[in-house]
């Protein structure tokens, strides 16, 4: 029984499926066979099965353009990590092969530009160096058809999520300024035609500006542009305000710079625009702002010897006659020698008035941002303990040059009728900041923070005179000069005694400052003075000319800043030696001001005649003979510019340049064509050693030697003098290109 019981429960267990304990997992059977296997891969970047690379340019760690630009934008994180490494290879191949670029440009910048909001700040500032180098590496032209797709990433990375990485895509548009400033600042003052906008919007949104710009119809209320309540640095703050500061000076500008040379210390123009208000039109003023036209050495129009009857197989001109072409030719006198450059005078425009609304919207929208920077800063910047901490000094310096290139295009338009006057009390404003720390001096010896200080007081001077000058043309509008007079007294007089005592105090600090720094005077006597570069000296010449050309008798603590001003002017032209960089602007500036006597339509308070300054006049017309000398061929147009002054002034005459002084003009001029030595005999002047290019400065001394030997004898004064240099010229020009112009000359103005 036991056994026939046991046998059916062992048949039982056999068809019974087993219970799983909870936990337990499936037993295995004894005889189960493991299936499952590894694998491993092997890299063998040196070797290729497939594919000969012998002749394909490689890195040293072996790899292909294609490798290295798939490590840049591949879909793994962990992968693109890698990319520093990346884009320090693709600046390895560049390197070694430079023929590489004109066919992987396009990939590389494609490539690269989707890394400029890449979260990685590693990645970023091995991109901007590596920007750096490719963008000043390749040529504009080249660079210019991908601007969109560069400035697409870049406008994006502005109103990222991370301020970091909005810090970043300012450095980004600061070299994208440097190298393509055109494609950025395209658009800025229109609606949705360029890029410009956009980097404008995304500017303001870094700075918490508030209100988005461009608002039309004289609309302020507009969504905010803030693209995070984050407040910046100090450091960042000053990143997004330099850059807006190069920004707005590429878009005023009235035409970018093409060249680099063009925009180098010496080859700076003499600006005159705030004269234009002063002469009864524009066509005068014009006329007075053409006076010294274009270098000769910038000359490039084609000329043709005259024949009495000309074939047409000697016309090789790109133009065809046009008989309306001469319509348009204003009645104004011109030289012979002020033609070839007659178009310079039909191109000059002015600034529009949607150009102007533009301007006083963005700086009414940039006031609270710029008025936070200067309480900020001018307390620690002009603090008399210590020096300046460098952030707060440089973000003072950006905060007044957005100042400057807002409010100077803005206050000029006032010249044309425009109402400028809120724009220009918020400018008051902004420099009532400023003036009780002024002039701006660094507490203990700098070298570096004298220089910083002496370009914020320059732009101070700079902005004052605009103020001034806003003030002076809208009180000219009444007429001659006796109703400008009573309309500014009683303009003045109709002004809160706070409002003009601040004035005068403004002007009288940025007369002393002018004074001191053309005398060539140090702070107090403790610092030496620094030399006037010609930026600065042209920057301080609408401080200059609003103090020469004050109103009289509208305050009598300031009577005499027009002839110590005046005084200033004259020794430091006199005063700047023949090699510097300033001296071609001094001479223009101070023949200007000589030649304003005799102008048509010059309506203006000073008068050369009238401050009392005849013999320093006298001296400085006389050292230019010296001057002109001394500089030989090493400044061909200040050569130039000394040649033309000279000659418009003894054309035209002058109170101050008298029979005498002719006399002594042409015995000094003597030696600049040939010196006669006692043993040596004739020894040729720096004019025989212009080169033959220069033929306009050539013949302008021929002009100018004519016209004082002319006068002499037209005068009868008994001297010899006019026979020395009618022999020296004749011995310069002797085997030369202009000995038949001088015979010319000689024979039409009867010099023999």
């Amino acid at each position: 029984m036991p056994k026939s019981s046991k046998k059916k429960k062992e048949k039982v267990a056999d068809f019974t499926k087993a219970k799983l304990k909870l936990g337990k997992g499936k037993k295995l059977p004894s005889n189960v066979v493991d299936t499952s296997f590894k694998a491993r891969s092997i890299a063998l970047p040196t070797q290729s099965i497939t594919i000969e690379r012998d002749n394909v340019p490689t890195t040293k760690k072996k790899r292909t353009f294609d490798d290295v630009l798939s490590l840049l934008k591949h879909y793994n994180v962990s992968i693109r990590k890698a990319a520093p490494d990346a884009i320090s290879s693709v600046k390895e191949l560049l390197e070694e092969f430079p023929d590489l670029v004109n066919g992987y440009l396009p990939l590389v910048l494609s490539s690269c530009a989707r890394l400029i909001a890449d979260e990685d700040a590693g990645v970023r500032k091995t991109l901007l160096s590596f920007f750096d180098w490719l963008l000043s590496w390749v040529p504009k032209d080249d660079l210019l058809p991908h601007a969109p797709l560069l400035l697409l990433f870049t406008t994006s990375a502005q109103t990222h999520i991370f301020p970091e990485i909005r810090i970043d895509a300012v450095r980004f548009l600061d070299l994208f300024i440097q190298v393509l400033p055109e494609a950025v600042v395209t658009g800025w003052d229109a609606d949705g035609s360029g890029p410009g906008r956009r980097v404008l919007d995304g500017y303001l949104g870094l700075l918490n500006a508030g209100t988005k710009f461009g608002a039309s119809g004289g609309s302020y209320d507009a969504s905010a542009t803030s693209t995070s309540s984050v407040v910046l640095s100090s450091q960042s703050r000053l990143v997004v305000l330099r850059s807006l500061s190069n920004f707005l000076r590429c878009a005023t500008q009235s035409q970018l710079a093409t060249d680099k040379s063009t925009t180098t210390q010496a080859a700076l123009s003499l600006p005159t625009w705030f004269m234009r208000p002063f002469f009864t039109s524009p066509s005068l003023y014009d006329e007075h702002s053409y006076l010294f036209g274009a270098s000769g050495a910038d000359r490039r129009e084609k000329q043709m010897q005259w024949t009495l009857e000309p074939t047409f197989d000697l016309f090789d001109e790109d133009f065809t006659y046009n008989p309306h072409t001469f319509a348009i030719v204003p009645d104004v006198p011109l030289a012979l020698t002020e033609l070839p450059g007659f178009s310079a005078l039909q191109d000059k425009s002015d600034s529009s008035p949607e150009d102007i609304a533009v301007r006083i919207r963005l700086a009414r929208t940039l006031f609270s941002t710029l008025s936070a920077s200067y309480l900020e800063c001018a307390p620690v910047v002009f603090s008399p303990s210590v020096n300046p901490p460098e952030t707060d000094l440089q973000m003072l310096t950006a905060s007044m040059e957005i100042t400057r290139i807002l409010y100077s295009g803005i206050l000029q338009s006032a010249s044309q009728g425009t109402d400028v006057m809120p724009s220009c009390d918020e400018l008051k404003t902004l420099i009532g900041y400023l003036t009780c720390h002024f002039p701006f001096k660094p507490a203990h010896r700098d070298i570096k923070a004298e220089q910083a200080f002496q370009n914020l007081n320059v732009v101070y001077c700079e902005l004052t005179s605009l103020v001034v000058l806003v003030s002076s043309w809208r009180s000219s509008e009444g007429g001659g000069r006796e109703d400008t007079r009573t309309s500014s007294l009683s303009q003045r007089a109709s002004l809160k005694p706070t409002k003009a005592a601040k004035s005068d105090i403004r002007t009288e600090l940025v007369c002393a400052y002018i004074i001191r720094v053309l005398n060539g005077e140090g702070e107090g006597g403790a610092l030496l003075p620094r030399p006037l570069t010609p930026s600065a000296y042209v920057a301080l010449l609408p401080s200059v000319w609003a103090l020469l050309n004050r109103a009289p008798g509208i305050s009598s603590d300031l009577e005499d800043v027009p002839s110590s001003v005046l005084s200033a002017i004259l020794d430091h032209a006199v005063r700047t030696t023949s090699g510097s960089a300033v001296k071609r602007l001094t001479v223009e500036f101070v023949a200007r001001l000589l030649l304003l006597q005799g102008e048509r339509g010059y309506m203006g308070y000073f008068s050369p005649s009238g401050v009392g300054a005849d013999e320093k006049w006298q001296h400085w017309v006389l050292h230019l003979p010296k001057a002109l000398w001394e500089m030989g061929c090493s400044n061909l147009s200040c050569s130039e510019t000394i040649l033309q002054a000279l000659l418009r002034l003894v054309q035209r005459g002058s109170s101050v340049i008298r029979s005498e002084h002719v006399t002594s003009l042409s015995s000094r001029l003597v030696p600049f064509f040939t010196a006669s030595h006692p043993t040596r005999g004739d020894i040729p002047g720096p004019f025989t050693k212009m080169p033959v290019s220069a033929q306009h400065t050539r013949r302008l001394a021929l002009d100018l030697s004519a016209t004082l030997v002319a006068d002499i004898i037209k005068g009868e004064r008994g001297d010899a003098s006019h026979r020395d240099l009618e022999r020296a010229v004749r011995v310069a020009t002797a085997g030369t290109a202009e000995e038949a112009y001088w015979a010319q000359l000689a024979a039409v103005m009867q010099l023999s």
